[in-house]
């Protein structure tokens, strides 16, 4: 069934360094309105910590309590979440920086692109996944996933549009600093509008993050933007804007490369 609607809610905020802490919180969050999809950030299960701190002791599967906490809330409200965790892999050093999808569809995708970028090395402390872009089905729109450092990589973006996304979800923990912001606000309006295609974006919050978690249409109009706290947004995803926006601007049709 093709919907018009998604309905999405973005959930800004900060993950603990206990993820007990944040298993909790999400069986705390409010099941006030009916979102379709629930997006919180990256690493939510747990927050990075001390960059020279080793990760694989906080690796979990698919299938482990923070998996098991997302499925509950998923149940709870009736709608399908996104959240980011930290993936079991075969180095027990580096885990996987995984998105783990539950609710009306199961999937996950592994992060692409480490951040090796403005001093950091994520490489140091996690495995890439595959180059493979993964899109899954919810409530009838094709949404595409990236992670974070992903959303610097415009050809990710349209490799996930190249098979069929309609929106990107690309949770995040965007370090604050210098441009940061401008920099988060400037690429995920690009992604939106050279894609034509809906942009979910959220982030952890300041001090440590950006936040300033934000949607925006096929058309580059920001439908919703957060400060910089914890807090809790929603919005609508039109597929009405998204056939206008191709129409009216039909770069992936015109496309010679």
């Amino acid at each position: 069934m093709t919907s018009h609607q998604l309905r999405v809610r973005l959930v800004q905020w900060a993950s603990d360094l206990d993820p007990a802490v944040n298993r909790a919180r999400l069986a705390a969050l409010p099941a006030d309105g009916e979102p379709d999809l629930v997006v919180l950030p990256e690493a939510f299960a747990r927050e990075f910590g001390d960059p020279s701190e080793p990760l694989g002791s906080y690796a979990e599967t698919l299938e482990g309590p923070f998996a098991q906490a997302v499925d509950a809330l998923a149940a709870r409200l009736g709608t399908t979440v996104v959240a980011g965790m930290f993936e079991t892999s075969n180095d027990p050093e580096r885990p996987f920086n995984t998105l783990l999808v539950r609710g009306a569809v199961q999937a996950s995708y592994r992060k692409i692109h480490l951040y090796d970028s403005f001093g950091f090395r994520e490489s140091d402390r996690l495995l890439a996944g595959d180059i493979t872009p993964r899109v899954v089905d919810v409530a009838g729109f094709r949404v595409g996933l990236m992670t974070c450092y992903d959303l610097r990589f415009p050809e990710l973006a349209r490799l996930l549009v190249d098979e069929g996304a309609q929106a990107l979800v690309v949770p995040a923990a965007w370090v604050a600093g210098d441009r940061k912001v401008d920099h988060w606000r400037t690429l995920v309006r690009a992604r939106a509008i050279e894609n034509t295609v809906h942009v979910v974006a959220v982030g952890q919050p300041g001090p440590r993050y950006c936040g300033h978690s934000m949607v925006v249409d096929p058309l580059g109009d920001v439908l919703v933007e957060a400060g910089p706290d914890e807090t809790v947004v929603d919005a609508v995803l039109e597929r009405a804007v998204l056939d206008e926006a191709r129409r009216t601007n039909p770069s992936l049709a015109n496309r010679r490369l």
